[in-house]
């Protein structure tokens, strides 16, 4: 694990960084390729890569892990590292979150499932993709009921599928 901050850091304030440095990622992320924008996902948990599809025929194509997933009728995240249906090679992001987490002695961090806000849930996403140094961070709804938060990593572009490595 890289060390990201330095001796006078709050977790806080580099929680609230990571968020920050997340939107603006993402933010380009749009101007660039469209995330957003996107009329379908599909997440290979075998392989670790997460595909969307645009209404323009067009696919984006990067690695992805699995952070955790909300639950709105409760209030709770469950990160992905304690879920019983995400395979352990897609954990690893959130893995580095629970030894950081860990490292500095934070509950909220280790703690299997807590109770926080969708915004939270957002938040400790952006603080995986800085750990794991990811590119971008991702969230669908699995179900009514549950969000699913994703890091990624490198995004391929394509205008077809066939132009697409798995990596």
């Amino acid at each position: 694990m890289v060390t990201i901050y330095k001796d006078n850091f709050s977790l806080e304030s580099l929680i609230t960084a990571s968020a920050n440095d997340a939107v603006v990622a993402n933010m380009l992320h749009n101007s660039t390729w469209r995330l957003g924008e996107e009329s379908s996902w599909h997440l290979d948990q075998n392989s670790g890569q997460l595909l969307l599809t645009f209404n323009d025929g067009s696919f984006a194509l990067a690695p992805a892990q699995i952070i955790g997933t909300y639950h709105h009728d409760d209030s709770s995240f469950l990160w992905a590292w304690n879920h019983p249906s995400v395979l352990p090679g897609l954990a690893g992001d959130a893995m580095n979150v629970r030894t950081f987490g860990k490292e500095q002695k934070s509950s909220e961090l280790t703690k299997g499932r807590i109770l926080c806000t969708e915004q939270r849930a957002w938040e400790l996403t952006a603080l995986a993709m800085r750990l794991g140094n990811a590119k971008g961070t991702y969230r669908v709804m699995i179900k009514p009921e549950i969000s699913l938060f994703l890091t990624f990593g490198e995004v391929q572009i394509a205008h077809d599928s066939h132009s697409l490595e798995l990596k």
